[in-house]
């Protein structure tokens, strides 16, 4: 019988210094096994199945593999955490196994989290629970269904081992990530004060050459990597904030500089509009609540441009005027991405002072109302497609209010169909919802039944149309369903 080729061929990361990662191969586990497959990421990618569900391909994934001809390692970076400065995080429980080669061409790469301790663990155990990565993967998916830029989840394993957690052991799963970059904010940040100019200009031509190609031999090239990365940021975020998303954990180490969507842990999609909403059960100080994430994006981009002043200008003052008007350029960005984006889910299209007031006091009526955001703008959609608007008024808690809303809200919006149809995709009917992915971790955990989490990881591929059968996937939690606070767990 022919060997069924590993996919995984190249590793990329090998040309940086070698003081940005360790050689270091996954720890092996008991007995691995195959939880679950995206099969539709696959198929993105023009891979084959075949290798992923072969049982050479499971234990490779597993850390039970032979990695001599892929240079599995674990990637050093430092990190702001919270606003405080870290010089040495690096993956503590993450290898990065290499690269594969998608149909169109692009590189993508693939690494395993919770496969063992690394020299970056600073104590823990380098593995992950089952849980904590259905929940990734179940969050990356509504990101990538959503149409945000995202990390994603290839597979879940099991490890076949328990793993202790807040006191009681659990199932120990290995998610399979993938994604464009595992470069970060902090890659730079320990580059930098590891090596200097040196290691930092090598570190942002390895970003040229891989994913910034257009940028290459350009005389300004390193101030462009710079407008670009913060524009890319700029428009995730605003696409986060548009479908009431809460990163949870925004650290340095945290933001990815091809603008993905990157380390979900504590994250969470919002119920009820609360523009100061955090649910990260470290975050006790708002720092990273809903309305403060542009903001720590500008922090964040402003300590990787700190790092990239000697790449901007020989002369320190023109380096710094450099990076200032660039990071402008990520304010007014956001500021428009965000703005044009809240105008499409009203199908408001108009540019005259009552429409701009109208829409920026929408959010605060939500908010004062105790509205559920994705219930409002699909029923908002539904509305303006010809439904009758009872369920829209049923949702605030003042009705008279309610009505003035609706009434101002029709004799702004813009019914031409170009304006409804970019509405429809503006405001999805399905999010994942925080007690629904609980719930399916709970089954997983304690019951090993993962039938919520196949249908919640079908249903988010469509968020924008859901069955009839997926109708119930909908509905807010009960009081005692909430979900209040969340953790980090992979």
């Amino acid at each position: 019988m022919a060997t069924i080729e590993n996919p995984i061929k190249h590793q990329h990361y090998l040309s940086l210094p070698e003081e940005m990662y360790t050689p270091l191969a996954p720890s092996r586990v008991d007995a691995p096994s195959l939880l679950a497959l995206n099969h539709d990421l696959l198929g993105e990618y023009g891979l084959s199945p075949d290798w992923f569900e072969d049982a050479a391909g499971i234990h490779f994934l597993a850390g039970n593999g032979n990695y001599k001809a892929t240079h599995p390692i674990a990637m050093a970076y430092a990190g702001h955490q919270f606003g405080y400065y870290s010089p040495l995080l690096g993956d503590g429980r993450a290898h990065m196994l290499g690269q594969c080669q998608t149909k169109a061409g692009e590189y993508i790469d693939v690494q395993l989290k919770g496969s063992g301790r690394t020299p970056y663990s600073r104590g823990g155990d380098g593995r992950a629970t089952v849980g904590a990565v259905i929940r990734e993967y179940l969050i990356s998916e509504a990101m990538a269904g959503l149409g945000i830029p995202t990390t994603r989840t290839l597979a879940i394993l099991g490890t076949g081992e328990s793993v202790m957690r807040d006191y009681q052991m659990v199932p120990g799963g290995i998610q399979v990530r993938t994604g464009a970059s595992h470069i970060r904010v902090g890659s730079f940040q320990y580059v930098y004060a590891k090596l200097g100019e040196r290691g930092v200009r090598a570190l942002a031509d390895h970003l040229i050459t891989y994913h910034f190609q257009e940028l290459s031999g350009r005389k300004d090239q390193y101030p462009a990597l710079f407008e670009a990365i913060a524009t890319r940021q700029a428009h995730l975020i605003a696409k986060w904030m548009l479908v009431g998303f809460i990163h949870g954990v925004m650290n340095t180490d945290n933001m990815s500089l091809v603008g993905e969507t990157i380390d979900f842990g504590p994250c969470a999609f919002m119920d009820e509009f609360k523009a100061s909403k955090v649910f990260s059960s470290i975050d006790r100080d708002g720092r990273y609540a809903w309305d403060q994430q542009a903001n720590i994006g500008y922090w964040n981009l402003s300590r990787l441009a700190e790092t990239l002043l000697p790449l901007f200008a020989d002369d320190s003052d023109e380096a710094i005027e450099v990076a200032e008007d660039k990071l402008k350029t990520y304010v007014s960005t956001f500021q428009d991405a965000f703005q044009t984006g809240l105008m499409t889910k009203l199908a408001i299209t108009s540019g005259s002072a009552n429409a701009e007031e109208f829409v920026n006091h929408t959010l605060p009526t939500l908010e004062s109302e105790h509205i559920d955001f994705t219930l409002f703008f699909d029923a908002l959609t539904r509305v303006a497609n010809g439904s009758e608007g009872s369920e829209l008024l049923s949702l605030f808690d003042n009705r008279e209010k309610g009505q003035r809303w609706i009434s101002e809200w029709q004799s702004l919006r813009d019914d031409s169909e170009e304006a409804l149809n970019a509405m429809r995709q503006a405001n999805p009917a399905l999010i994942a919802r925080n007690h629904q992915v609980e719930k399916a971790i709970d089954d997983a955990m304690e019951r090993d039944d993962f039938t919520l989490f196949h249908r919640l990881a079908e249903a988010l591929k469509t968020p924008y149309a859901v069955s009839e059968e997926n109708r119930d996937l909908q509905a807010p939690p009960a009081p005692e369903e909430r979900v209040l606070r969340t953790f980090c767990g992979t």
